[in-house]
């Protein structure tokens, strides 16, 4: 059982005529390819801006709701402990 060496069948792979591709396979692909950025970038673009709410939505909150603070109506930590 001889198997046939990849290198040989590569070579015969590559002394073959290409097959021919199809007239507007490239306009296809151009095509694809700028809807597909269009895409992406209007993602992008989405997730920035959720980002951006939500970075403010919380600095509105923090402003307001002042979680640092002590809240009211608490007693003071006692002395001397």
């Amino acid at each position: 059982m001889s198997r046939p060496r990849p290198e040989a069948a590569v070579r015969r792979m590559l002394e073959r005529t290409p097959p021919p591709v199809p007239p507007g396979l490239y306009a296809d692909a151009v095509r694809r390819g700028r809807r597909l950025l269009r895409r992406r970038t209007l993602a992008r673009r989405l997730v920035w801006a959720l980002a951006l709410a939500a970075a403010v939505a919380f600095a509105v909150w923090a402003l307001t709701a002042r979680p640092w603070a002590q809240p009211p109506g608490t007693a003071p930590p006692p002395a001397g402990w």
